[in-house]
């Protein structure tokens, strides 16, 4: 029996919901998804397998003009997942001009890797909208396949799931089968705490927030952890808080929710908040939070 693996990377703009169709392709969900830009920092890699395949899907942050060292290392990973892709699955939707980023568009347009065009929110539109739609990335990326598709709604992922295993080359797995995602645990627990954070604050806040896990302690029943959340300026450090701590005790309790959901275990979170000055500018500070800064 011939066995096919290989990695299918999605990519496209912001808010477009390459998380939502990562989760929905994966069935599990190791993206964090909110309505905010910037959501995805990292490339994050969700596992398929079965006896004679294995797909290694991977998230990525949406397509942006880096405004600073943070952004910069976040469009590295969209550049590396254009190059080392076997299938490229580009993702846009009904509402964005289909033309934003067009120099992007192009080194897809130029990859020697398969295109998959997800037009996605299909149910936010009209069946004469969509076909016209269609019809211009047809146009544009002639031997592309395309599919309209609503992750929200998981209508239509089958079929994409079944072009990929046509598309994917002959290989051997290159992870475990029992292998769901390349991430450990560890990285989980800050990115529930951080979608909490883009959810509950406002402005610039929600983007000037890193979380560390300094402590993660696992017990039968039980999982310990110690967790702090940069800010990279003072003021931002009591709006985090609240007043006389409400907010970040919202934050604990919700994050703490999701945690015991993910891990099935009881979880016991000591959370803290740190003033990490201007981090997102700073070399050692991005190496330590995991970001390429080279």
């Amino acid at each position: 029996m011939t066995h096919k693996s290989g990695f299918v990377n999605i990519v496209g703009n912001p808010n477009v919901g390459k998380s939502t169709i990562m989760n929905a392709l994966v069935g599990e969900r190791l993206s964090i998804i909110t309505k905010k830009m910037q959501t995805t920092r990292h490339r994050i890699k969700g596992i398929v397998s079965g006896d004679d395949f294995q797909i290694v899907y991977s998230d990525t942050p949406g397509i942006l003009k880096p405004n600073y060292k943070l952004q910069e290392s976040m469009m590295k990973f969209v550049n590396t997942a254009l190059i080392d892709a076997d299938v490229i699955l580009y993702v846009t939707d009904v509402v964005e001009q289909p033309d934003k980023n067009a120099e992007y568009l192009e080194k897809i347009r130029k990859s020697n890797a398969p295109v998959i065009v997800l037009i996605n929110k299909i149910d936010l539109s009209t069946q004469g909208d969509v076909m016209k739609l269609y019809e211009y990335w047809k146009d544009l990326l002639p031997a592309a396949d395309i599919y309209a598709i609503s992750a929200t709604e998981k209508f239509n992922i089958g079929p994409i799931f079944d072009r990929i295993l046509e598309l994917l080359p002959e290989a051997p797995p290159y992870f475990p089968k029992d292998e769901l995602t390349d991430r450990n645990d560890r990285f989980f627990v800050s990115e529930i705490i951080r979608e909490k954070i883009l959810l509950y604050y406002q402005k610039e806040v929600p983007y000037s927030v890193e979380v560390e896990v300094e402590e993660f302690k696992e017990e039968d029943k039980l999982l310990r952890l110690r967790c702090v959340i940069n800010v990279a300026r003072d003021s931002q450090k009591g709006i985090i808080i609240g007043h006389q701590g409400a907010a970040l005790k919202k934050v604990g309790t919700q994050a703490r929710k999701d945690m015991e959901e993910f891990f099935q275990k009881k979880v016991f979170m000591e959370l803290y908040v740190k003033v990490a000055k201007d981090w997102r500018d700073k070399d050692r500070m991005l190496g330590n939070f995991g970001y390429d800064f080279q």
